[in-house]
């Protein structure tokens, strides 16, 4: 009886047990189900676009997205006003231009009145002012800014601190292919100035002064030279102030002032004890693009006992007074100078003040080069300037 009694309580309890199991875990199972909220797709990025692309009549095709523009346009190097660019259903705004002369072209897009780079193009035209792009267009046979099989020289980059500025600069020192700093043979040296907004930098990043004279020397057109780059801001400020400080002439002619000082009496020196030059006013030539055309005419033809070789390319940022500028200026420096050569584009807006000065020298006896050719105030001009000027330094 007792035994049976048992059982019975010790199934009892079973039962119990298991029902408690089961219900335990059909609770842990059965979590009270939360509302998810529906799975969005996300946004694919639009596809990349191909700007610029040269095309093989030399034509070029820019594109630029921007969906919500009103209006954008293409301000192309050598060209006057930005040219309307057309938009898709994509919102890409694009134009193809007319075939282009062999050249490398700096560019922006203006959108809605804001000029903007091209996001597509790797391709800086470097500047201390505005930033935009470049595209390169080929030519067959190439010319002679392009990199070629040829021997190349070396860029050097210099530092120093200008006690005459005060402040700390570069400068970049071209050596032609074959230099040897160990070596007897010793060169003469070009300095070669960049213009307004331009950095040290401009004459090897955007003129390709360096290619070219690769190019030249090869083709046996220019002695073997240094090329010397140095900052042409004498003082510093002409720059800070923006393109309206040319209407200061006691900060240009500051500017002028103390960056002759500091060619001379700081960058000539250092060049003349690090590299193998000849330290002589008949092996050193000035010349310089813009800004730097009009520095080269003012440090050079007042300092005839340092250069007998002087250019001018689109010369910008002489003042009106010739006669107190250039007091010692006349026939008597024909002796002197081996070459004065001063060139500007036709279209240029440099062209008149240009053409004024070659006349004041006309009338004072002074023996010069003019050189007038198609054109407006870009680089396409200025590197054919120099293509032009360097295989007439240094000759005999």
């Amino acid at each position: 009886m007792k035994r049976r009694l048992l059982l019975r309580l010790m199934t009892f309890a079973l039962g119990i047990s298991a029902c408690w199991a089961q219900s335990a875990t059909s609770t842990a199972a059965s979590p009270t189900a939360v509302a998810q909220p529906p799975q969005v797709p996300r946004p694919q990025p639009p596809p990349p676009i191909v700007s610029p692309e040269v095309n093989s009549d030399r034509t070029v095709t820019f594109r630029f997205r921007d969906p919500n523009a009103q209006q954008v346009g293409l301000n192309l190097e050598g060209t006057t006003q930005p040219q309307p660019m057309q938009k898709d259903d994509q919102g890409v705004w694009s134009i193809t231009t007319q075939p282009l002369e062999p050249d490398y072209y700096g560019y922006t897009f203006v959108a809605d009145g804001v000029s903007l780079v091209d996001p597509s193009n790797t391709l800086m035209k470097t500047n201390l002012l505005f930033l935009s792009n470049m595209v390169h267009v080929p030519g067959t046979p190439p010319p002679d800014w392009e990199t070629t099989d040829v021997p190349h020289g070396v860029v050097h980059h210099y530092f120093y601190h200008s006690a005459v500025v005060g402040d700390d600069r570069d400068y970049f020192v071209y050596t032609p292919p074959g230099y040897d700093p160990k070596a007897k043979a010793t060169y003469p040296v070009l300095y070669l100035q960049h213009g307004y907004s331009d950095g040290a930098d401009g004459w090897t990043q955007v003129g390709r002064a360096n290619y070219i004279l690769d190019n030249l020397i090869a083709q046996g057109k220019v002695n073997p030279m240094l090329i010397v780059m140095s900052l042409g801001y004498g003082a510093p400020e002409v720059l800070h102030r923006g393109p309206g400080a040319f209407r200061d002439a006691s900060l240009i002619q500051r500017n002028m002032d103390k960056f002759g000082e500091a060619l001379i009496t700081e960058v000539i020196p250092q060049v003349e004890k690090n590299f193998r030059v000849k330290a002589d006013r008949e092996h050193r030539a000035l010349a310089g693009l813009s800004m730097g055309g009009a520095e080269s005419l003012y440090v050079g033809l007042n300092h005839l006992d340092e250069f007998a070789w002087v250019g001018s390319f689109s010369g910008g940022g002489l003042g009106d007074n010739y006669a107190t500028e250039f007091p010692h200026l006349d026939s008597g420096v024909n002796s002197q100078l081996h070459l004065l050569w001063i060139a500007c584009g036709t279209e240029d807006h440099l062209i008149g003040p240009n053409r004024k000065f070659r006349d004041w020298l006309t009338s004072k006896g002074v023996q010069h080069t003019d050189i007038e050719t198609p054109g407006m105030h870009t680089w396409m001009v200025w590197r054919r300037n120099l293509i032009a000027f360097a295989p007439l330094l240094f000759q005999k």
